[in-house]
């Protein structure tokens, strides 16, 4: 039996997506976040030494990283749905999407976190201007171009195909969801991006979608 140990609000939710597209048994494992760390809990450590989630037990083996989940899933249960076959041009650009998600555009919105977080965390009244200042800076100089720059090209590759690597759902579509959902959530408002917003009310409207939100519990993201 796969068991998903499941952190609210985190990359685990596309992992609970897939398997309800899947259609097989699984249970979830929940976690609560620190209140004031917002980190995964230290129970997860037993799970697996780093403690992050997402991370699945399917019987007496262990996986981790959400990449590595998602094509396990597709190779082991998916029989012959969500990874194209190696002969179809598709195939690799299912596997790009699944490398540049968490490689590429992460890393990005993952920075532009802790950046914002460093402008509202307490600190001494005249040290603020400074923090605020870098932030800014670093926003104005690097984050805001690359994030445009990366944006604008899952803009447009959507505004060419139906989902990530071509007509039909894939594992791509299950990793770039989160990066996207995050991007909507920390840096789209008030900007133009038409297929990204497409895109993330058709992946939200899908019923299996919807049944992983009701199992997965409250998902700021959707």
């Amino acid at each position: 039996m796969i068991v998903v140990h499941h952190l609210e609000n985190s990359r685990s939710q596309r992992i609970l997506w897939m398997l309800e597209e899947l259609d097989i048994p699984y249970e979830i494992q929940h976690y609560k976040r620190d209140v004031e760390t917002q980190l995964a809990p230290e129970s997860l450590t037993k799970i697996h030494p780093l403690g992050k989630s997402p991370v699945i037990t399917d019987n007496d083996l262990v996986i981790a990283e959400s990449g590595n989940i998602i094509e396990y899933l597709a190779t082991r249960y998916g029989e012959g749905r969500f990874m194209p076959d190696a002969s179809d041009s598709n195939h690799w650009q299912c596997k790009y999407w699944l490398h540049y998600g968490e490689g590429s555009l992460m890393p990005l919105l993952v920075m532009k976190l802790v950046f914002d977080k460093v402008k509202e965390s307490p600190m001494p009244f005249f040290i603020k201007p400074i923090a605020k200042g870098i932030s800014d800076k670093v926003m104005e100089a690097y984050l805001g171009p690359n994030l445009d720059r990366h944006l604008a090209y899952v803009e447009k590759h959507l505004g060419d195909n139906a989902w990530f690597a071509g007509p039909d759902l894939t594992a791509a579509d299950f990793l770039m969801s989160f990066p996207l959902e995050a991007a909507n959530s920390r840096y789209l408002k008030g900007k133009r991006f038409p297929n990204i917003t497409a895109y993330l009310a058709k992946v939200h409207g899908r019923s299996g979608y919807q049944a992983a939100l009701e199992k997965g519990g409250p998902y700021d993201y959707a």
